[in-house]
Parts: C-alpha cells; structure tokens; sequence
C-alpha cells in the first residue's frame, strides 16, 4: 500500500464514530441474516482458545527471547538456526493443538452462506492454519503460515506440514529458558531444491506485508455489507485500520473481543467473552 494511503486510512482509522456500542445479540443477528456478504477479521485471540501461546506482551517468551527477538530478517540473517529452532517448536506446538468452536463456528457458517448464494471472506492475522483445518475454504493470511516455506535464492513459496521439518531439527526447540542453542549448520536446515536456504513464508516484524494478500484483503473489505472483527486487539497495523475503515462508510461492524480494544467506540456492536461461546451464538451455528 502507498504510503500516502496508509496514512489517509490511519487517520480515518482513530476519528469516532459511535459513542457506546451494542451488545444486543438479537439485534446484531438480524443485519447479519441480511446482509449478502460477510468479512471476518480474525486475530490471536481465537487461536488463544485453542492454546496457542500469542507471544506477545510480558507472557510471551520462548526462552529468553520475545517474538519480535527473533522474527526479524535481521535475527535469521544472523543466526538462522536460533530462528528455525523457535519456528520449529511454533510449528509442533500447532499440530498438538485443535481448532474450538470460534473456528469451526466460522467454517459451518461459510458453507451455509454458499447454500444461500451469499458470500464469506476470512481475513485472519494468525499463521497458525486452524481455520483451514476447520473447514474454513476462503482464508486470507495476513502473515503468512507456518506451514509454508520460502526460498531465499528462488523465492518459490510452497507448503511444508512435515513433522519435523528437517532431520536435523527433530527434538530441538525446547522453549526452557535454561536450553541452549544448537548451533545447526546452513546446510542441515531446511533446503529448498534449488539448493537455497529457507525460511518460514510469515511477515516479520519490519517487513511489509504481501501487496496481493493486502490488496485481496481490501477489495474484500471495501465489498462487504457486515464485518466482524473477532479476537484481535485493534493495535497492529495494518489490519487494526480496518474494520475502523468500514464503519467509516456506514458498514455495520461487530466486534468480537475478552475485553474492549482501543477501537470499540468505533463500532456498532461489541459482544464480551470468549470467542468459542460468542461467535457460535452470534452466527447461530
């Protein structure tokens, strides 16, 4: 995106909209089974209910280290076997762990709105691949996916669900603070065929995110009549400037949350507790 428009939805992005949103389940409930096309906006939270750690914030360390310690170019650049060990332990985590109801709430929902010729978009921040796993057909990820890979020499990016990853990875990760790095050479880490090194096909923080996945995302967001924002906390751009955005055009927006997000004033409805009890009864599924 232009910087230009970055800054012009940023600003739009904190203006006010409403003063005190809805709670009144019945209500929201109704627009829904009107409208023709639903966006849905996921975030951590939803995949916090499956026990996926978010590591972000005081709670979030792997060892020592916090995500943004290691989920830089600049960290895999300069120890890509410490980086691989994290995303190692991130990936057989995942596969330990199962969608809930939030997840497979949203995937029946999907199949129920292509029944009645109506539409869903799935915009999800998390890499985490449970709403697949659901069911769920139509996924936008934001940032990436543990299970898929890139190149650094060819840049092809291709799915990797193999457990372990690489031989030389097998038993590595443990996220004790007290284990130590195991120093793995370049060339027992993951290989593409070309010879290349790879790496985990996920947005690190500093790097900008895909301009085709940001620009399917918007076209969605900008085509919508409802948009639900469910276990995000409204901080990270550029995905906290967009359900802001849609209730900027007078698009019913619901928000889905544990506890309000510096963005719920901008909204019409905000539905408090976990997302499993929630969404299910919000989608009436």
């Amino acid at each position: 995106m232009h910087r230009t428009a970055l800054v012009t939805l940023r600003h739009t992005a904190t203006m006010s909209v409403r003063s005190q949103p809805s709670s009144n389940m019945a209500a929201f409930r109704e627009i829904l089974s009107k409208s023709k096309h639903v966006a849905v906006l996921s975030g951590a939270g939803v995949s916090a209910e499956s026990g996926i750690p978010t590591f972000r914030g005081s709670g979030g360390f792997w060892r020592t280290y916090q995500a943004q310690d290691l989920a830089t170019p600049g960290a895999f650049a300069r120890d890509p076997s410490l980086v691989w060990e994290f995303y190692h332990y991130r990936r057989e985590l995942v596969l330990t762990k199962e969608p809930n109801k939030a997840h497979f709430a949203l995937a029946k929902f999907e199949r129920d709105l292509e029944l009645s010729g109506r539409k869903l978009s799935l915009i999800t921040q998390n890499i985490d691949g449970l709403h697949q796993r659901a069911g769920s057909q139509k996924v936008i990820e934001l940032h990436g996916s543990l299970f898929k890979t890139r190149c650094m020499s060819c840049g092809e990016v291709a799915e990797n669900r193999n457990s372990p990853i690489c031989p030389a990875l097998a038993g590595k990760g443990a996220p004790d603070p007290q284990a130590t790095a195991v120093q793995i050479p370049k060339t027992d880490l993951p290989q593409c065929h070309c010879g290349g090194l790879l790496r985990p096909h996920v947005v690190w923080f500093g790097e900008a995110l895909d301009t085709a996945v940001l620009n399917e995302a918007e076209a969605a967001l900008e085509s919508c009549d409802i948009c639900l924002v469910i276990g995000t906390s409204s901080v990270v751009y550029p995905a906290a400037m967009f359900a802001p955005t849609v209730a900027r055009r007078g698009v019913p927006v619901a928000e889905f949350n544990l506890e309000k997000t510096p963005e719920t004033y901008n909204f019409q409805f905000h539905f408090e507790g976990p997302s499993g009890t929630t969404v299910p009864e919000a989608l009436g599924v």
